[in-house]
């Protein structure tokens, strides 16, 4: 996959494809998103929660759902300032102190041979588009997203990343249209 086709599946400026797209290679290769619906569907979504792979980081206003981060225990959000520490970091926006260490243990469990950062200790770390991608690779595993993949349920995917789970409504994911937008330009990059 050219860096051109990673630009047309994310909706992402040369530059940002560029600057991803080994990372994504090898964070694909690794969680086995080797067809060209699993790589749309992983991709679109990446383009849309990153805004174009320029985000890593949540932008930070604060709106009331980012103060609303702040002592939230189900986040493990528990110390005074972990609400904006914690905010969302990586290709799909790890939230909160657990979050961010869970992923860290997942990443240190699955290559013990890789120097893994400390995401709790240093959450900006998990911006740089080596974790980023990684981390993207490990929700979509755990979520079993290739399967709802090969089922050519996207919307499914989209509801794995945005709500945590599959909804009965359709077309209900934060920012779906835009989703869709990517999905249909990514499966005719990818084609």
């Amino acid at each position: 996959m050219t860096p051109e086709q990673i630009a047309a599946c994310t909706g992402a400026r040369i530059d940002r494809a560029e600057r991803c797209s080994e990372a994504l290679h090898v964070a694909m290769a690794l969680y086995f998103i080797d067809t060209v619906q699993r790589q749309a569907m992983f991709l679109a979504n990446i383009g849309h929660e990153t805004g174009g792979l320029h985000y890593l980081t949540e932008i930070w206003g604060p709106t009331e759902a980012q103060r609303g981060y702040e002592g939230r225990r189900d986040l493990g959000n528990t110390e005074p300032g972990d609400g904006k520490r914690f905010c969302g970091h990586g290709m799909l926006q790890n939230t909160g102190r657990y979050n961010h260490a869970a992923v860290r243990d997942r990443l240190r469990k699955r290559f013990p041979h890789m120097d893994v950062p400390d995401f709790e200790a240093e959450p900006d770390k998990l911006a740089d588009p080596q974790w980023a991608s990684l981390a993207a690779g490990d929700y979509i595993e755990m979520k079993n997203g290739n399967a709802m993949a090969d089922l050519g349920d996207f919307d499914g995917y989209c509801d794995l990343i945005n709500r945590g789970r599959k909804t009965a409504a359709d077309g209900d994911s934060n920012g779906f249209a835009d989703r869709l937008k990517l999905y249909k330009a990514a499966l005719g990059a990818l084609s």
